[in-house]
């Protein structure tokens, strides 16, 4: 790949332009995101969201960071554990999806701080949260290791990183996975959001995405220790956890 360059999904495209490209396939299927991702997941997100609240270790009274944070589900459970005494900033980079999370909080009373961020230029300061998180999101992120760098700089000593996302999964089931990826998604985001080729853009950035090794590798070069991983139904999806020194 050609310096000044990056994947959005199969495609080489200047790394000026992915944000933006990024930006138009989560404008085009906000609206339905939580809807297509309990259908191609056959609801199994949930689950794994709900190992990585009960991984994070979240107590009442914690600040937390939920980056990339869309659609709040996260967020909102981060925020029942944390009580009044704590606080949750959900952050996202596209306003469509930010707006969505917001309104979903908002109408389950729970009233957080919301902030349309980059997550390579966090706007907090040093050692400031106990734990953040981000959920299906640094797969989108231009300079992965730009971005674990900003929340590793804000976590505060003794805190935790919490990095759920897709990865590689196990080999005897790769053949089936790649037939439900580049034929089933395409088709169902299709029918339930007519938008295609952004869940074909969805199946080929997992497959562009970093292994739980090469992240795990990442996490540490940013300054994390203790990194570790939880391959989640297969390796389709994997937790990786971090601690700041």
């Amino acid at each position: 790949m050609k310096s000044g360059t990056t994947h959005f999904g199969y495609e080489t495209v200047e790394e000026g332009l992915k944000a933006q490209r990024v930006a138009d396939v989560f404008d085009s299927v906000a609206s339905r995101y939580d809807l297509m991702n309990d259908l191609m997941s056959g609801g199994m997100h949930r689950l794994w969201k709900a190992f990585t609240i009960q991984r994070s270790g979240v107590r009442e009274g914690a600040r937390v960071l939920d980056v990339a944070g869309g659609t709040g589900d996260l967020a909102l459970a981060f925020a029942r554990k944390v009580g009044t005494n704590g606080q949750v900033w959900l952050t996202d980079i596209n306003a469509s999806m930010l707006a969505v999370g917001r309104d979903r909080l908002v109408d389950d009373g729970v009233l957080q701080p919301v902030a349309l961020c980059d997550a390579e230029l966090l706007p907090f300061p040093d050692d400031y949260f106990d734990r953040v998180s981000v959920a299906f999101g640094l797969r989108n992120m231009t300079h992965k290791d730009v971005a674990l760098a900003e929340m590793t700089r804000v976590l505060k000593p003794g805190g935790r990183l919490c990095v759920l996302e897709f990865s590689k999964v196990s080999r005897p089931l790769s053949p089936l996975y790649d037939l439900y990826s580049f034929a089933v998604l395409p088709a169902l985001g299709e029918r339930i959001t007519g938008d295609a080729g952004s869940y074909r853009y969805l199946a080929e950035s997992i497959r562009m995405h970093p292994d739980q090794e090469t992240l795990k590798a990442m996490m540490e070069s940013v300054g994390l220790i203790r990194v570790r991983y939880y391959n989640l139904t297969a390796g389709i999806v994997a937790l990786h956890e971090g601690w700041k020194v």
